[in-house]
């Protein structure tokens, strides 16, 4: 479990589809081997590590259904280490399981795939490259967040280009009501399951 608020920015070192090697310095301290760190929201466990460096094994599903598959080596990453109970949730409760992908727009605007767009709210929260990030405007599978230049300046964001893929992260609320509501009218289904990720 993690808060959306990045700790620092990584470099991916090298990625060959399998094995991701991320440098970095601050996500490091008192790390240890099975510890997880969601890297641009994505939760990955460290499978081995060096003085500035950390390995994941990165499984194929997650390089289909993430922005993993266009990490190139020297491209920047979000990284966030995972909660521990004394740390303050600034952010909100993100899992670092990535629902998908949105393609940037420009003026920090986003359009969702059709299969996440129930799931955004006005004014909710939503996860951007791991970036704990409330929904301003939300119109025609489009959404827009309000960032702060401080969230601008510690992220990947400000290196963002018009037609980027970025990895989004709904909020959990929603999909647990969506499965409450189909309990309670005794629709769901085991293919509605697997289709929301409860399977």
């Amino acid at each position: 479990m993690f808060t959306g608020i990045v700790e620092e920015t990584g470099i991916v070192k090298s990625f060959d589809g399998k094995k991701l090697v991320i440098e970095c310095s601050k996500v490091l301290e008192n790390t240890q081997i099975g510890d997880s760190i969601a890297i641009d929201g994505c939760c990955q466990t460290v499978v081995s590590m060096t003085s500035n460096t950390f390995t994941a094994d990165v499984s194929s599903e997650t390089v289909s259904i993430t922005t993993f598959k266009t990490f190139k080596t020297g491209k920047s990453v979000n990284l966030e280490r995972a909660l521990t109970p004394s740390t303050r949730i600034g952010g909100h409760f993100v899992q670092g399981h990535v629902d998908g992908t949105a393609k940037y727009l420009g003026n920090m605007t986003f359009e969702l795939p059709d299969k996440l767009e129930k799931y955004v709210v006005y004014k909710g929260s939503i996860t951007v490259n791991g970036v704990s990030l409330t929904v301003s405007k939300l119109e025609n599978m489009k959404f827009s967040v309000a960032v702060i230049p401080h969230t601008l300046q510690n992220t990947n964001l400000k290196e963002l280009k018009t037609g980027d893929l970025v990895n989004i992260e709904t909020d959990i609320l929603g999909r647990y009501v969506e499965k409450f509501l189909y309990s309670q009218n005794n629709n769901i289904t085991e293919e509605f399951l697997k289709e929301n990720g409860f399977m």
